[in-house]
């Protein structure tokens, strides 16, 4: 992963899947739409990772775009993810969204929790 000064990152596979499903949701069209990145209490390490579809901005949501990608979340949230990658994998080993996080102190074995 290339660090770019406190960003949200997304890989070339969890770009390709993120467009899949704004497709099969019938959203891909539109470009008021973005990815929804959170981190919420809860998970076997303490928080969780959250990821949705919305097109709904708040005054103190933080804005980025890589890759062609909107990516946004709250400021508390932020705090959480500043140089964070989305990616997503295919593999045998598990299938799905996780995040390589460089401020997670540990991350649980489903990878949706972590702590820092």
């Amino acid at each position: 992963m290339v660090a770019t000064d406190n960003a949200i990152l997304i890989s070339d596979k969890a770009k390709a899947k993120v467009q899949q499903l704004m497709q099969e949701a019938a959203i891909g069209n539109d470009a008021s739409y973005f990815v929804r990145v959170s981190v919420v209490g809860g998970g076997c390490s303490g928080l969780s990772y959250k990821l949705d579809f919305d097109n709904e901005q708040k005054p103190m949501d933080q804005v980025f775009e890589d890759k062609g990608v909107k990516l946004v979340t709250d400021l508390k949230s932020f705090l959480y993810l500043v140089n964070t990658e989305l990616d997503f994998s295919d593999g045998l080993n598990g299938k799905g969204f996780y995040f390589q996080n460089p401020n997670a102190s540990r991350t649980c074995g489903c990878g949706d929790s972590f702590a820092v």
